[in-house]
């Protein structure tokens, strides 16, 4: 009976670090793929395969978001701030802002966005979202994006998504490094020592 025991637990134990170890591989593999374009708050075009050989931290919002989509973009200051000091902000890193609703998120949109944030118009800290003339394609594209790092999002029909909640620093080719925790549980610190150890 105690062999059936021992079979049984070492069956699950197997099975559970199969698990772990899938999402550890596929995170660690993720990679977003050359194709997806998107266009800047200043209706520029940003191709994913050609834009700069940086660190990039990527953080997916909305501007409608009640809580924790401006709450991690403020944190996300106080990053720069602290990137800034160390001399490496815009030189080995910059930020990432990808709107999730691209229909309401128009160029213009993201532009008051910044603005109501007090966000640094120096080009190392882009707005992203879909080309207004080609919504259906870029919505898709961002879809794509969201999901190499299994970022989930889905409008229940409110115009408030509900959403997954984590932002992701990918390497010079674009390829996952590490996700961290939006909103209130974003520690700028650990982010920041993150980032210093990958420069």
């Amino acid at each position: 009976m105690k062999k059936i025991y021992l079979i049984c637990g070492l069956v699950v134990l197997l099975g559970i670090s199969a698990g772990i170890s899938f999402f550890i591989i596929r995170d660690t593999t993720s990679k977003i793929p050359d194709h997806i374009t998107l266009v800047t708050m200043h209706e520029e075009k940003y191709d994913f395969s050609k834009e700069n050989k940086k660190l990039k931290l990527v953080e997916f919002m909305y501007t409608h978001c009640p809580d924790i989509c401006p709450t991690t973009t403020q944190k996300m200051k106080f990053l720069k701030r602290d990137l800034q000091e160390a001399g490496v902000y815009g030189k080995n890193v910059e930020f990432l802002t990808i709107s999730i609703d691209p229909y309401r998120d128009a160029p213009k949109t993201m532009r008051k966005y910044m603005e109501t944030f007090e966000i640094e118009d120096d080009g190392n800290w882009l707005l992203l979202t879909g080309n207004q003339a080609n919504i259906k394609q870029d919505q898709a594209e961002i879809k794509e994006l969201a999901n190499t790092f299994q970022f989930q999002y889905r409008d229940p029909g409110n115009g408030f998504y509900i959403h997954s909640t984590f932002v992701y620093l990918i390497d010079e080719k674009n390829k996952f490094i590490k996700k961290f925790p939006m909103g209130e549980d974003f520690n700028e610190k650990d982010v920041f020592k993150k980032i210093m150890a990958e420069i």
